[in-house]
């Protein structure tokens, strides 16, 4: 299973599907932020990080464009991951509380990030057709990794779960439920379930601010750690 995977990750980092994306991530990589003019950026589409046999998920938006972009790691870079990867480490995902570079000595056991768009979009969002693209590289990360729950950051990876989990023949709730911090569903397929719940994304409008604390990350982490009985 794990060459399977390097194989999705082999095909997500070459894709080129949609050009507006493609022009910015690049872009992005070219004239660089001041305080990493001196780095190589990596500017490319962003794989999936962590355990290959994860038994929880996390879904974010897109990799950030100093963050992931530079950094070539899902939420590695930026102050985002910087609030994400503590949480991990206090509740016993991660080797370590920081997460700063491909390389720098950082595990997940029993978790794994991922995003329905691989490459950074502009203004952090995302097209719906950009999204459809880039669907069938979730579809085949969940169907090889095969989480019993997952971990969703925010209302647009919520949608974009919900939308992926049903093309894949998911028995997904009509109407479909409504994203919330702490909002649990469970979907099934056949005798298989999966159970979602929704948290803040880790962005700094929302960790700032206050409306999404350590917490109250670290009462998601642990819900999902009791819910796949890890």
């Amino acid at each position: 299973m794990g060459s399977r995977l390097d194989e999705l990750d082999a095909e997500i980092v070459a894709c080129r599907a949609c050009p507006r994306l493609v022009a910015w991530r690049e872009e992005v990589g070219r004239v660089r932020r001041a305080a990493f003019r001196d780095e190589t950026y990596w500017a490319r589409p962003v794989p999936g990080f962590g355990d290959p046999h994860a038994r929880v998920l996390v879904v974010g938006l897109a990799p950030a464009a100093h963050g992931a972009n530079r950094t070539g790691r899902m939420f590695t870079g930026d102050r985002s991951g910087d609030f994400l990867f503590a949480a991990m480490h206090r509740t016993g995902f991660a080797s370590q509380a920081t997460s700063t570079r491909i390389g720098d000595g950082l595990t997940l056991t029993g978790i794994r990030t991922t995003a329905p768009v691989r490459c950074a979009p502009p203004d952090n969002a995302p097209t719906p057709d950009e999204r459809r693209r880039c669907a069938p590289f979730l579809a085949r990360e969940l169907e090889l990794v095969d989480p019993s729950v997952v971990v969703v950051l925010g209302g647009f990876g919520w949608q974009a779960l919900l939308a992926t989990l049903q093309d894949l023949g998911w028995a997904v709730p009509r109407p479909r439920p409504r994203f919330g911090h702490g909002v649990e569903t469970t979907v099934t397929r056949g005798t298989a379930s999966l159970t979602l719940v929704g948290c803040f994304h880790v962005s700094q409008q929302n960790t700032f601010t206050g409306r999404l604390t350590p917490d109250m990350l670290d009462a998601v982490l642990l819900r999902a750690r009791e819910l796949a009985h890890i």
